[in-house]
């Protein structure tokens, strides 16, 4: 089922959408890019937090309910996002399955395996397939949100790590195949506070939690918004094919508490 608000009659300027922005990082993402004056079309599954969330961030918010894996979804949704807006500007994929709970290897069972790969890597193969003809008519770009975890996994990942190794992938190519009219980059958070602001506020990390990083900085949602926002605009003109790391000077080695 798609669902979308409709917008305000005589609403002009550039178009994002951006997937997996009910919560964490996709909910910074699109607060930023809202604030420099984007309208920003959330998808997430959760369609009461998604709608809720879509009246937060005020008249510039639009929401659909999406499952990205699904091409019927996504090439429904597009077309939404064309009929109410007549134009795209800017994709951002970070809907993402996370392994929560560290399946281990042993416990791994090939739906959930499929699932993982269909949400972490189809689902942005789709999203560009189905976005990519209306990106290219306004010199758009893409972002997809990969992670550190490609590179230096954490135990018990598999799924995850190899999802967002494969999107590394993935973006390079694109890069190659939708140059040079649309630009698109990778952005791999470290070790992000993926929580809403009210909650780090409300409990702050401590002391301990800055000590595990290596460099002894936490990120925020709005470090990783930052970065995106900067490779949407017009200053990031001669960026494509890139993966840009924000992890606070992470080395290789994690380190774990006792």
């Amino acid at each position: 089922m798609i669902e979308l608000s409709t917008p305000n009659t005589g609403t002009h300027g550039r178009v994002a959408l951006v997937t997996g922005a009910a919560r964490g990082i996709g909910l910074g993402i699109a607060a930023w890019l809202i604030s420099e004056g984007w309208q920003v079309v959330l998808t997430d599954l959760d369609r009461a937090r998604g709608s809720k969330v879509a009246k937060v961030l005020g008249e510039n918010a639009w929401f659909i309910a999406m499952d990205v894996a699904d091409e019927s979804q996504v090439a429904l949704g597009v077309a939404e996002v064309l009929g109410q807006f007549g134009r795209l500007d800017a994709l951002v994929c970070n809907a993402a399955v996370a392994d929560p709970h560290n399946i281990t290897l042993e416990s791994l069972d090939l739906a959930y395996w499929n699932r993982v790969l269909a949400v972490n890597l189809s689902g942005p193969m789709l999203l560009a397939k189905h976005c990519a003809p209306y990106l290219r008519a306004h010199n758009g770009a893409i972002v997809n949100l990969a992670s550190t975890r490609a590179a230096q996994s954490e135990p018990d990942t598999e799924a995850y790590a190899a999802s967002k190794g494969g999107l590394l992938a993935l973006t390079h190519a694109l890069a190659i195949s939708l140059g040079p009219e649309i630009r698109v980059n990778a952005v791999s958070p470290g070790w992000i506070d993926a929580r809403d602001p009210s909650a780090r506020r409300a409990e702050p990390l401590t002391d301990i939690d800055h000590a595990q990083h290596p460099a002894g900085r936490v990120g925020t949602v709005e470090d990783v918004a930052a970065m995106v926002a900067w490779l949407l605009s017009k200053n990031a003109g001669f960026v494509t094919g890139q993966e840009f790391v924000v992890d606070g000077g992470m080395t290789k080695k994690m380190i774990y508490s006792e």
